[in-house]
């Protein structure tokens, strides 16, 4: 439990109301109750500051005036309510040791304070660093390092060749290290090529849940640090994501393809390989990127939604338009003539 002075002072926030009320939890403006913080970042939600029981929000300053209770002012609502919900986050604490249950090679080095937990199993020359855990059923390939205070939860498997920087999680069902999808076309047969390379993640990264990321054919496959992987992603061979890029869910990205800082990829996107995406650039959702993206900005593509009788008619016409354009281009050349 906490007062409001209290998180105030802890975050450096604007407290405007009674200090001394106590928060037990965090909650949306629509169910949060008398001894819960919520926040406003989102104006699709301004509404429900008038009828919000919450004891405090957590909000920008041209929206004070609308708060029926106190107000914790914030220049970014929702990275300071992250920061508070953190408060009320149960984290059941790892104790360090290896279960007795888990595989591991002779010459694997795990340090005192690392947790291996069941069934793990840990192949030769990888290193466990201090204070990483391990979760039940991990699969630690050969050739791997686990950087301090790392967590795979549960169930991740890095193949081969995959170096994990410090303080990185990892959720159930990701696969790091495995064959790039490296084939060479000969002789009427596909001829395997090797992935002789390895995966590389950076400091402080997050990768969700069922998520793929190959192993480079020669060089490596490279996350820099902070970078933020969702639920269900691929990412291919040699492929290089700056620092602070954020991922959405089920993206995919070919290989060689280099992704810059900063950047934000919305779900469901699809970037053939090797292109350059720069520095800050947003794709949006469902987008597909077939060139290089040389500047920073907002790019979409793909069809929003709409009635099937009228998707139907636009898509026949899709075929149209290379036809319907030079019929204009000839229009306006016999236009200018006159």
């Amino acid at each position: 439990m906490h007062t409001l002075a209290d998180i105030a002072t802890r975050f450096g926030l604007e407290l405007r109301g009674d200090a001394t009320v106590t928060i037990i939890g965090v909650n949306t403006l629509a169910d949060a109750k008398s001894d819960q913080i919520s926040f406003l970042a989102n104006t699709i939600y301004r509404a429900q500051l008038a009828t919000t029981r919450a004891a405090a929000v957590v909000l920008a300053e041209k929206d004070v005036a609308m708060v029926t209770g106190a107000a914790l002012v914030s220049r970014n609502p929702y990275a300071d309510f992250a920061r508070i919900a953190a408060l009320f986050e149960r984290c059941e604490p790892a104790s360090p040791g290896i279960h007795p249950s888990a595989v591991i090679a002779a010459d694997a080095v795990i340090d005192a304070s690392a947790r291996i937990s069941a069934y793990c199993v840990i192949g030769a020359r990888s290193r466990i660093a201090a204070g990483a855990e391990l979760g039940p059923g991990c699969v630690i390939g050969n050739d791997c390092d686990i950087g301090a205070h790392a967590r795979l939860v549960a169930r991740v498997t890095l193949v081969a060749r995959v170096k994990i920087g410090s303080r990185v999680l990892i959720h159930p069902g990701a696969v790091l290290g495995a064959d790039g999808f490296g084939l060479a076309f000969d002789q009427g047969a596909w001829l395997k090529v090797p992935q002789l390379g390895g995966v590389v993640v950076g400091d402080d990264c997050e990768i969700g849940a069922n998520t793929t990321i190959d192993r480079g054919a020669l060089g490596d496959t490279v996350l820099e640090d902070d970078v933020r992987l969702d639920n269900q992603i691929q990412i291919g061979h040699n492929v290089r994501i700056g620092a602070h890029t954020a991922i959405a869910g089920c993206a995919a990205i070919a290989g060689s393809t280099r992704i810059g800082r900063h950047c934000l990829i919305a779900g469901g996107a699809g970037i053939i390989g090797h292109l350059e995406i720069a520095d800050r650039v947003t794709v949006g959702a469902m987008s597909l990127v077939t060139h290089d993206l040389r500047e920073p900005g907002e790019y979409v593509s793909g069809t929003p939604i709409q009635p099937k009788r009228e998707w139907r008619k636009n898509a026949a016409r899709f075929g149209q338009l290379d036809q319907l354009a030079r019929r204009v281009r000839k229009l306006l050349g016999e236009r200018n003539d006159e």
